[in-house]
């Protein structure tokens, strides 16, 4: 029955001009129409060019049954329910209601901003700032979602956004004077009438993790549930199924404080002292652990004498907060609900502390202004398997980077999942014809040093008769530095390099000069499409794997040795697979599309463990000659450049 849709002459055909089936694409939707109709677990690795998209949305569409469907980013997530769900919905003549639900961090929260309002009047009020709150009150009388990705006035990275936004911390509930207003609930209600609903993966695990300790947040109860970019659910998830207490919390905690103060208990001024208490204190945890970008191992860091003395600060700024918001319960809605989250944020403090519990990481991250300290399980196997038996129905996960080496129990086993049914579907891209893969002879060691300026020698030739048109995706910022450096020193070419701007900008930058050199790292591996020959040589400056020192990847290491596994192949070469797999996808996007890969890293070649990468990759040619890439490039044809909307992010 899900064939004819596809067929000729069949509701795709009739919508898409020059439309082909393509029996990956179908053999995949018969697929999810099956898991659907079983109310089974599927597993699918569907490569780049499938057309995946299509394959889970008809058999949703079609089957009559509540649908979650949740994306690895937000920027998928509005891709999806903007572009390509309203074309399906039209393309099949479904009738039934759509909805998008996004995390509370991006809807406004009327309260806040009103009280963010009344504070910036006061004597030591930001002009900026309040002129900006202005403007978004001004937006928000118009907005029928409230969503501030739609307001233009407010950047993505807007320090105003955490001050009207709620958490689930802060969030007053049906206290709150503005409850009838609230932007969230409305989201929810129209999720909870719908029949599709889009989330993001950050959005469903944090609500799965609200259920298991007895609150559900935002996402309904549905009967099938689609996972689109699968393979970072394992990650996020024990993000979420672990603990955090960061400075942001704190820090948010002192300033609704000093509001509650300012605004409704001008005669209680210990509330500002203990306040500013919790900020210094926080201020001084900062300082303590260390440099800004680094994550470390908690379980250590918190035995040493400095660390522990600035704990008992903490410890003791909290106790303070709850002792005075104590005596000044009913006095506010805000000041309560202070004084529910310093009850929280006290026993939250005190659970990290503990680092004696036995089958968690515990690590801790610091920005230049932040840090957060995590407790990570091992394993989210157990909560995760529960929670789908719990919620009977169809569990279907996608991605074009699952498998490693044909294999999948690294994904499944990381989930406790147990499908019915798990299988790859070939790229239709022609890789023997349109690409071609080099791993350069003469290069040093990974780690070694001098290795960026030998990269920038033996490259930079290439990139110049490619005329730029290359991203360079490296595994550290560091290397992002050195390598930015010896290209502009070397090449007349543009060299653009991440972190001088923000990521969007940064793209559209290259697309405009069209003969640029992007050295990038994280962010850039997936969820970039760029197509035509605009982007006709990747080059990536090692094997992926995490730093040895990351303390998630030291305990999961620890886990699979008790466990009696190899952790380097259990654990570390899966991981790298992965990561590695999304870089390559970077490459070929299209039919038309012809490029080169350059993985500069010898150990493809000359260890054993080299072979499951090749393996895993789509079948490129291989060359070991650098002129030979050279003479590819310039054999290849200009086409039209073309750039899809799919620019996608990995925050919440």
């Amino acid at each position: 029955m899900i064939a004819k849709f596809f067929a000729a002459g069949g509701a795709l055909d009739k919508a898409i001009p020059g439309f082909q089936a393509r029996q990956p694409q179908i053999d995949m939707a018969k697929a999810v129409a099956d898991a659907i109709k079983q109310q089974s677990q599927l597993v699918v690795e569907a490569g780049t060019g499938t057309g995946k998209t299509f394959a889970y949305l008809v058999p949703a569409l079609v089957s009559g049954k509540k649908t979650i469907i949740s994306t690895g980013s937000k920027n998928l997530q509005e891709q999806l329910f903007h572009r390509d769900l309203p074309f399906m919905t039209n393309a099949l003549g479904f009738t039934g209601r759509v909805a998008l639900l996004k995390g509370r961090s991006n809807y406004l929260c009327v309260d806040r901003l009103s009280r963010q309002i009344t504070e910036s009047h006061g004597d030591h009020s930001d002009p900026v700032m309040l002129s900006l709150l202005i403007k978004t009150r001004q937006w928000s009388s118009s907005s029928k979602t409230g969503d501030l990705g739609e307001c233009e006035d407010i950047a993505e990275d807007s320090p105003v956004i955490p001050m009207i936004t709620s958490t689930n911390d802060n969030c007053l509930g049906r206290e709150c004077p503005s409850y009838d207003d609230c932007f969230v609930v409305k989201a929810r209600r129209k999720a909870m009438e719908a029949d599709i609903v889009v989330v993001n993966h950050h959005l469903f695990l944090a609500d799965l993790a609200m259920k298991d300790n007895g609150f559900g947040e935002l996402i309904p109860e549905a009967e099938v549930f689609i996972f689109d970019e699968a393979h970072q659910m394992p990650d996020i998830a024990s993000q979420y199924f672990g603990q955090n207490l960061s400075s942001r919390q704190l820090i948010e905690l002192a300033k609704d404080i000093e509001i509650g103060y300012r605004t409704e208990a001008k005669d209680m001024r210990q509330l500002q002292k203990a306040a500013a208490r919790l900020q210094q204190a926080t201020f001084e945890m900062r300082i303590i652990l260390g440099d800004p970008g680094f994550r470390g191992n908690w379980r250590e860091a918190s035995q040493t004498p400095a660390v522990q003395r600035e704990l008992v600060r903490l410890n003791d700024a909290l106790d303070l907060i709850y002792d005075v918001l104590k005596l000044a319960l009913g006095r506010s809605q805000l000041l309560d609900a202070a004084f529910e989250r310093a009850t929280l944020l006290k026993a939250r403090l005190k659970r990290v502390v503990d680092t004696s519990i036995i089958g968690y990481s515990y690590w801790y991250e610091c920005t230049p202004r932040q840090f957060s300290l995590n407790i990570t399980p091992l394993s989210v196997a157990d909560k995760f398997s529960e929670r789908m038996t719990e919620q009977k129905g169809a569990w279907i996960f996608t991605s074009a980077t699952l498998a490693v080496d044909d294999d999948f129990s690294h994904f499944s086993h990381r989930l406790g999942l147990q499908p019915k049914q798990q299988f790859s579907l070939e790229s239709p891209f022609n890789y023997a014809t349109q690409a071609l893969l080099c791993v350069p002879r003469h290069l040093p060691e990974p780690n070694s040093y001098g290795l960026a300026d030998k990269l920038v020698e033996i490259l930079a030739p290439v990139i110049e008769a490619n005329d730029g048109r290359c991203f360079f995706l490296c595994t550290s910022h560091q290397m992002v530095r050195d390598l930015a450096e010896g290209f502009r020193a070397r090449l007349d070419l543009p060299v653009l390099a991440q972190g001088e701007t923000s990521k969007q900008k940064l793209l559209a930058e290259y697309l405009e000069r069209g003969n640029a050199l992007l050295v990038a790292t994280g962010a850039f591996w997936e969820g970039i499409d760029v197509r035509g020959q605009a982007l006709s040589c990747v080059i990536i400056d090692k094997l992926p794997f995490t730093a040895p020192d990351d303390p998630l990847l030291k305990a999961r290491i620890e886990d699979c040795r008790l466990r009696g596994g190899d952790p380097f192949a259990e654990v570390q070469v899966p991981d790298a697979v992965i990561t590695l797999k999304q870089g390559v996808g970077r490459l070929i996007r299209d039919t038309q599309d012809k490029g080169v890969l350059v993985i500069c890293d010898n150990r493809l070649v000359t260890r054993a463990y080299g072979a499951v990468f090749l393996r895993s990759l789509p079948p490129i040619p291989r060359t070991r000659s650098v002129a030979g890439v050279s003479e590819f490039l310039s054999n290849l044809t200009d086409t039209q450049v073309s750039v899809s909307d799919d620019i996608q992010h990995s925050e919440a």
